[in-house]
C-alpha cells in the first residue's frame, strides 16, 4: 500500500511540473497574427542565444512575446516594435545587426580576416620561391670554379 500511495504521489507531482505555458493572445485580424508571427519569428532570445523568441521557453522570451502583442494592440508599426525592442535589449535581438560603428567587425571582420590569411600565404610563398632560386643559382657554378674545380681534382689524384 505504501509502494501505491508513493507512486500515485510521485506520478501527481510529475504531472504538475510538465504543464507548458501556451500563449494564447487574442487577434481581432489575420493579418496582425501574421504580423505577430514574423516578429517573433525574426528575433533573438538573449538568452537562448541561437533561438527565436517563438521557439524558446525563456521568461525573457514569454516578456518580450507580451510586450510585441501589446505594441500590436497600440497600433505600432513592426519598425517601432523592433526598435523598442533593441533599446530595451540590444542589438543582439536581431538576426541581421544593421550595419553601423558598433557592429562593423560584424560584417567586416570575417572578409578582412580572410584576406590577412591570404596575404600571409601568398607572401610565404613568394620568399619560399625566392629562397629555392637562390640556392640553385647559388649552387651552379661559373666557367671558371668549374675549371678550378677541375684542376684540384686532377691534382689529388
Amino acid at each position: 500500500m505504501k509502494r501505491f500511495i508513493y507512486a500515485l504521489g510521485l506520478t501527481l507531482a510529475c504531472f504538475g511540473t510538465a504543464q507548458a505555458s501556451i500563449d494564447t493572445y487574442e487577434f481581432s485580424t489575420q493579418a496582425e497574427r501574421d504580423r505577430y508571427r514574423t516578429l517573433v519569428e525574426e528575433l533573438r532570445c538573449p538568452k537562448c542565444q541561437n533561438q527565436n523568441i517563438a521557439d524558446s521557453d525563456a521568461p525573457i522570451a514569454m516578456d518580450m512575446r507580451d510586450e510585441i502583442f501589446k505594441k500590436l494592440e497600440e497600433g505600432q508599426s513592426n519598425e517601432q516594435i523592433v526598435e523598442f525592442l533593441v533599446d530595451r535589449y540590444g542589438d543582439f535581438v536581431r538576426y541581421k545587426p544593421p550595419v553601423n560603428k558598433k557592429t562593423l567587425i560584424l560584417w567586416y571582420g570575417p572578409a578582412a580576416f580572410l584576406t590577412f590569411g591570404f596575404a600571409m600565404v601568398a607572401m610565404i610563398v613568394i620568399r619560399r620561391r625566392r629562397s629555392t632560386r637562390t640556392e640553385q643559382n647559388e649552387q651552379q657554378l661559373s666557367s671558371d670554379e668549374k675549371a678550378r674545380l677541375s684542376d684540384i681534382l686532377k691534382q689529388d689524384k
